[in-house]
């Protein structure tokens, strides 16, 4: 497969008799540098219009350079991706996937230019992130209708698949993914060792317009649940703050937390970034540098599992919630789990408004 544009070389006239309400597939990602002269342009990208002080710039850039210049997640949709393909095939559903980010290449603009040469006419789009937020969501859609503007008018038409926090295989990868952890905590340490997940700090004031912290609680209340961890033994913290010290934001920080376990005479923790799909620079950084640093310094074992990644679960779970917009399944049919039920396909007018504008930075 190209590596670069990732479609799968069938043309359009190879899908035979195949459902046409879609001509692709768009996987929409944040993007990240992949070398380190990438760095600061792709940062400027994250902040334009913010205006971010240089000097903040330069203090996130390091950690970039502390990890080897560059980001992981570009290769990981990648392998995202070359995971989806087969999956989708299996399924009979050979839609050509393209792929296009919000903050560095392939950006959405030159993707769109690509599926409209192709005559792509109508595709459904995958971002991902799987919660509901301004930047998860109305942001991802508002990137596409500027790319769709800059293209003109014969730009494709763009749907978006449902958010998947309750999604049954979203929530068992995560469990196989703590399993996995846990095979690494001594046995005698098994039954009380202390769950912490972690998800993207973001302003409180933001918190508000939409059900972001709501939907992670029940994404880790159903994932716990899954693996027969009691409430008391597991809790939902935040990282990645980047704002002005003066503005509230989700709280508990992970790192206060961390020291609030040691305090308790916990045993050993488990670190699981629920709030992130791969193991990107806010994982790598955030966790297994500055986290997992301040754990030994405390003497508190600790083990960070991994995102759900290429789990085949969450490959399944991406091929079903197209499989389910190409053959117009009805919401009451659709896969949750929980009391909150599926996602909407249209987000409604006021779906995840935008916050004030803050001095933040979100890497990846």
């Amino acid at each position: 497969m190209d590596q670069t544009k990732h479609t799968n070389g069938a043309s359009l006239m190879d899908m035979g008799t195949e459902k046409k309400k879609y001509d692709a597939i768009l996987v929409v990602g944040f993007g990240g540098p992949e070398k380190q002269e990438d760095v600061l342009p792709f940062l400027e990208n994250v902040t334009r219009g913010r205006n971010i002080p240089r000097e903040r710039l330069l203090k996130v850039a390091e950690h970039y350079y502390h990890c080897g210049g560059s980001s992981p997640i570009n290769g990981q949709v990648r392998e995202l991706i070359d995971a989806l393909l087969p999956e989708l095939r299996r399924h009979a559903i050979s839609l050509p996937i393209y792929w296009g980010n919000r903050n560095w290449h392939p950006l959405l603009a030159d993707t769109l230019r690509e599926m409209e040469a192709a005559g792509v006419k109508k595709a459904l789009a995958v971002v991902l992130a799987a919660y509901s937020s301004y930047s998860g969501c109305r942001q991802y859609r508002e990137d596409i209708e500027r790319a769709q503007d800059e293209v003109g008018p014969g730009a494709p038409t763009i749907d978006k698949t449902r958010v998947f926090y309750n999604h049954p295989e979203f929530i068992s990868a995560n469990s196989d993914r703590i399993r996995e952890a846990l095979a690494q905590v001594p046995l005698d340490d098994r039954s009380t060792v202390r769950l912490t997940f972690t998800a993207h700090s973001i302003p409180q004031a933001m918190a508000k317009g939409f059900s972001y912290e709501m939907q992670l609680q029940e994404t880790c209340r159903l994932v716990a649940a899954d693996l027969g961890i009691p409430a008391s033994r597991w809790a939902l913290v935040y990282q990645s703050r980047s704002g002005r010290p003066q503005d509230p934001w989700l709280e508990p920080d992970i790192l206060d937390h961390l020291r609030h376990l040691k305090d308790r005479g916990t045993a050993a923790v488990i670190i699981h970034p629920i709030g992130f799909l791969s193991d990107h620079m806010e994982v790598l950084y955030d966790l297994d540098e500055e986290a997992m640093h301040l754990c030994k310094e405390l003497g508190l074992p600790a083990v960070r599992s991994r995102t759900v990644g290429t789990h085949r679960g969450f490959v399944r779970m991406l091929r079903e919630l197209i499989c389910e917009r190409v053959s117009s399944t009805p919401a009451e049919e659709r896969r949750y789990l929980g009391q909150f039920g599926p996602g909407h396909d249209t987000c409604p007018t006021d779906c995840c408004l935008p916050p004030p504008r803050s001095s933040s930075v979100a890497t990846a």
